[in-house]
């Protein structure tokens, strides 16, 4: 496979996919998305395969989600919202194998979210995690809120997604959005580590046990389904575009301003 905007390898049982969009912090686009879709399918179908790690390239982020400059106010690719999104956190949560993320850096937004869709997440002590969808015109209305909050508790969850503040490694790790967080040096030898102990495990012990785990929040895929129909809507208005435009003009939104002008 041939890929443009990750770099997907395989070796020792293990299977890496890293979003390769370094210049503009590893935001995704719908080609990226499609890439990473591909990729995750591949590793799950390898019967050699019994982990799989997603990352993002260089020392900055692991991903700050949707790449606002990328688009001009909405997403070009296919899936409800533009972009197949929901899809690709699917196969995380369907995967055979344990997920792990491996966040060195900034995690925001779209990034926190597939963040927390892993199974689990090895945290340099330089990362940083948070929401961003509000102060963009945007929200994730299934996984990214209602499944956040299985993981965080519900009031952390809502005040992440209300006041799209930033939280350090320290702060993910105590509210349980990271399950471990490392020197920044030794990030990729725990992640290793953690493969290597995984790779000694029964596969289909760990595989029943994550659809196990799955079966309990299961609901939440119906709840994102209809979410982002309504998302899809939510981007064509002037409310939604307004997040955008001021992303890429690098100024403060005029939402309410926006939302009650009479067309």
């Amino acid at each position: 496979m041939e890929f443009n905007d990750i770099l997907y390898t395989k070796k020792d049982g293990v299977a890496r996919v890293t979003i390769n969009r370094e210049k503009v912090m590893n935001a995704f686009r719908s080609d990226t998305v499609e890439e990473m879709i591909l990729a995750l399918r591949d590793a799950d179908a390898d019967p050699s395969i019994g982990v799989i790690v997603l990352a993002g390239a260089g020392e900055r982020a692991f991903c700050t989600g949707g790449d606002q400059s990328s688009h001009d106010g909405k997403y070009a690719g296919r899936g409800v919202a533009g972009m197949p999104i929901e899809e690709l956190q699917t196969l995380i949560r369907d995967s055979r194998v344990p997920v792990i993320a491996r966040v060195q850096g900034f995690a925001i937004g779209g990034g926190n979210v597939l963040a927390t869709m892993c199974d689990i997440t090895i945290a340099s002590e330089k990362a940083i995690f948070g929401q961003v969808g509000p102060k963009v015109g945007s929200v994730d209305p299934g996984y990214g809120t209602a499944y956040l909050a299985r993981v965080v508790g519900e009031k952390k969850a809502r005040e992440m997604w209300y006041f799209c503040r930033r939280y350090t490694a320290a702060e993910a790790l105590a509210m349980g959005l990271a399950n471990t967080v490392v020197p920044h040096d030794k990030l990729d030898e725990t992640v290793d580590a953690w493969c290597a102990e995984l790779m000694e495990k029964s596969p289909t012990a760990l595989a029943i046990a994550k659809r196990s785990f799955n079966a309990d929040s299961d609901n939440i895929r119906g709840i994102g389904n209809s979410g982002l129909e309504a998302l899809a809507l939510f981007y064509q208005t002037a409310e939604s575009k307004e997040g955008a435009n001021a992303f890429r003009e690098k100024r403060k939104p005029q939402f309410r301003a926006v939302r009650d002008r009479k067309e």
